[in-house]
């Protein structure tokens, strides 16, 4: 009685052949349709049970079925008689089919193909339209999600236990074939993505249409990402769309409705005044699966080794005078500092040992409890909160945090990194945008330490304050604003807003859009000006967009509201997400076919899609936590360990939650031996300098920072000019190094070099530029003064 991701050892067949995925997408907007082919090779009927993933930003609007040349499009009902409807079709020996959202996360769906009779094929069709977020250098990132990790549920949440047997990826038994068509006002630079892709091919002179197509053999073992770049990205645009024509005036889908895509500019002088205050909490999940490898890239570092690192980078980029604390979580939690301290060396030497000694060995993901410990402490005057999380994992009761995280959004700014193949969107997606900060993904052989010091950046400008929207519309039209009010703004970063637009204009007038706000106690805006002619071929992407964004609100409100009464807005939603076809937590797709020339006969034989393993990690049998997910047929849902994904295919990665895993690590024991037993590798030139940097900026003149230079210490020593001290020559050689020698990661050392920069300023030593050229000389550059920032 298994929802999914059980396979025997004797291989049973799973009927599905082929995957065909297909993505249309326009300037930061994804539509994804899948077509999923089933085959039913035994002599008996089967029900077939996947649960994937999916962005947890996506608007769900389409699920069809192809059975013997009949094409059935699935209704979007309300979720029990959803239900309901399916189990009685399977009992009266109908086909069935029905695609339903996990109650706890929104990226998590079931699929239920019910009643395939023996020979009989049939095509699942699944489309999806989302938001493509904006990474630190500017491209557009698109995720095919393929990777579903497990859903650790905390003590004491329900839970069932389940065998799951993990395969090798080659002995998946389906195949992918993905095609993307990228078109945009603007040129497109690039494709990038972690998977083999075919040439980019330019579909006209103009080169803003393109395809891309993965190349034959992936191997389920990733996620498919696409990073998309444009000539000139930042520009606001304003999407209007026409209302559906069968839809009723005044209702969102009936009405025309408009997506603001906006990036602020803020002034030099801000942007180039950085913070000196905070308080700065670091949050990072030292459960079992962060031990795993960040991709499957040979001698990949592994997720914990990276988040140490990059804490490293973090700490030392920090500004004197600030506050920070550090806490790390699995079953349980702990903290450095019992409270926030003064930023000085005494306390970043403490916290960096600790750091060092860190280790993936806590357990299961319970990321709740650590947060509501940070949110009990009182927060410091004059110290803005600023929380950065760090984890790879996913919870059963996402839902629950991000609740925890909003009902404290105005004590803090939340920067979240998802890290690894597998991240839940939904939680590291949800965490920023309730947070009022931003999220980042870290995935295949990305460096997580330039997208954690972009998010820094961020967090060390001035929050702005005051933020207000205001629409300049024809008159007789108005503004009906569906998305949550906008509370944080970052420099470059991208603010979404949909509306609904009420009453009529002609087509050729022009609307404007005003955002105000305060920065730094400056008052600042920023105006986009718009034609309100709907746009051509758009699909409704407007507002399955909209609609799926005031849904999620909607949703928020009604579980703020629980325990008191909440049927309206359950309503609500149940009203909107009917109209609109965009799916949600308290509906489901529901298709039935009763036009067959016999009900099938016989009892169904349930089956389930084998598990591609994670290629670093040997097949075991484990149990694990499983969360309820369909209250019908007694069947629970779905087992924490990684499941196929429809998209593309899942591969599996464990956390050390349960005492069962208990028993995988001893069964994984020898081979870990092996593993430790093997020398590791030299660490990072440039982390071995930084890690020598003091709290106040500047670095020792010893033999440690020689090693770290690549020179003797007798040398560095014998070449410094006599009027300078010690410090004064150490932080200018390191300077010129990461200058010299180090370019290319500037993003990640800038801060710390600033910080580096203004010590030396203060200390007025004497013969700057004699110090430099001989530095130059001594390490065999040509690095200008200026360019230092002295």
């Amino acid at each position: 009685m298994v929802c999914c991701g059980l396979v025997t050892a004797k291989n049973e067949p799973v009927p599905l052949k082929s995957i065909e995925v297909e993505v249309e997408v326009r300037d930061h907007v994804a539509t994804v349709v899948s077509n999923l082919n089933y085959e039913n090779k035994e002599d008996k009927p089967v029900e077939a049970v996947f649960v994937f993933p999916l962005p947890g930003n996506a608007a769900v609007c389409h699920f069809s079925a192809k059975i013997g040349g009949k094409h059935i499009v699935a209704e979007v009902k309300e979720k029990q008689q959803a239900r309901e409807e399916y189990d009685d079709a399977l009992s009266s020996g109908h086909q069935a089919f029905l695609l339903e959202e996990s109650d706890q996360s929104p990226d998590i769906f079931t699929l239920s193909v019910g009643s395939l009779a023996p020979g009989e094929s049939a095509a699942i069709r699944l489309e999806y339209v989302t938001e493509l977020a904006v990474e630190a250098d500017d491209g557009l990132r698109f995720c095919l999600p393929a990777v579903l990790n497990p859903r650790y549920c905390p003590q004491g949440s329900e839970s069932t236990s389940v065998q799951v047997t993990p395969v090798a990826a080659s002995l998946v038994p389906y195949t992918l074939s993905f095609c993307a068509r990228v078109s945009s006002p603007r040129p497109v630079s690039k494709v990038e993505s972690n998977c083999s892709l075919e040439p980019l091919q330019y579909l006209n002179t103009e080169q803003n249409q393109a395809t891309v197509k993965l190349a034959a053999g992936h191997k389920f073992d990733r996620d498919v990402e696409l990073l998309i770049y444009y000539k000139d990205a930042h520009q606001p645009t304003a999407v209007v769309e026409a209302g559906q024509a069968t839809a009723k005036a005044g209702t969102l889908m009936g009405d025309p409705a408009v997506m603001l895509s906006l990036y602020p500019e803020f002034p030099q002088t801000v942007i180039s005044s950085l913070a000196s205050c905070g308080e700065f909490v670091f949050l990072l999940d030292r459960s079992g699966s962060m031990d795993c490898p960040t991709s499957n890239s040979k001698h990949q570092e592994t997720r914990i080794g990276s988040a140490r690192d990059t804490l490293l980078l973090l700490l030392k980029s920090l500004p004197m005078g600030c506050y920070f604390n550090i806490y790390s979580f699995g079953s349980t939690f702990e903290h450095i500092f019992p409270k926030s301290v003064e930023y000085s060396e005494g306390t970043l030497e403490e916290a960096l040992k600790k750091v060092q000694a860190m280790d993936a060995d806590l357990g299961g993901t319970e990321i709740f409890q650590p947060l509501k410990h940070i949110y009990s402490q009182t927060c410091i005057p004059n110290q803005p909160r600023q929380l950065f999380v760090f984890t790879d994992g996913e919870v059963c009761n996402t839902k629950e945090v991000l609740d925890l995280v909003k009902k404290n959004s105005g004590s803090h700014r939340c920067f979240s990194f998802g890290i690894g193949e597998g991240a839940s969107s939904a939680l590291i997606n949800g965490l920023a945008k309730e947070g009022r900060g931003h999220a980042q993904f870290v995935t295949g052989t990305d460096r997580m330490q330039p997208k954690v010091m972009q998010s820094l950046r961020f967090a060390l400008q001035p929050a702005v304050q005051d933020i207000s929207v205001s629409w300049h519309l024809p008159k007789g039209v108005s503004a009906n604003v569906v998305s949550t009010p906008l509370t944080s703004i970052f420099q470059g970063q991208r603010s979404l807003i949909y509306a609904q637009l009420i009453g009529q204009s002609s087509e050729a007038a022009e609307g404007s859009v005003t955002v105000k706000y305060s920065l730094a106690g400056h008052p600042t805006e920023n105006q986009l000006k718009f034609s309100l002619k709907p746009a051509k071929d758009t699909g409704l992407t407007v507002h399955r967009l909209a609609a799926q964004t005031l849904i999620r609100a909607l949703e928020a409100e009604q579980r703020e509201e629980s325990g008191q009464p909440e049927e309206g807005l359950k309503k609500k939603v149940i009203e909107l997400s009917v109209q609109s076809g965009v799916s949600s937590s308290f509906t489901a797709f529901i298709a039935v076919n009763k036009d067959i020339n016999e009900p099938i006969k016989g009892p169904l034989t349930r089956r389930n899609v084998p598990i591609p393993a994670f290629a670093m990690m040997p097949m075991m049998y484990m149990s694990c936590s499983v969360p309820k997910m369909r209250s019908c047929r007694s069947a629970p849902c779905p087992p924490a360990a990684a499941y196929y994904s429809p998209m593309a295919a899942s591969s599996v990665c464990f956390d050390a939650a349960d005492e069962s895993l208990e028993a995988a690590k001893m069964y994984l024991a020898p081979s870990s031996r092996v593993e430790k037993s093997i020398a590791k590798p030299l660490r990072d030139p440039l982390l071995e300098l930084v890690s020598l940097q003091k709290a106040s900026g500047c670095w020792m003149l010893d033999a440690a920072l020689a090693t770290a230079l690549g020179k003797p210490s007798k040398e560095l020593k014998k070449k410094k000019p006599s009027a300078v001290n010690n410090d004064v020559w150490a932080t200018i050689l390191a300077l010129i190094w990461l200058h010299g020698s180090k370019m290319e990661a500037k993003d990640e050392w800038e801060l710390l070099a600033l910080k580096a920069a203004s010590w030396l300023r203060a200390q007025n030593a004497p013969s700057v530029v004699e110090c430099v050229e001989a530095g130059n000389t001594l390490l065999g550059f040509s690095v200008q003064k200026d360019a230092l920032g002295l």
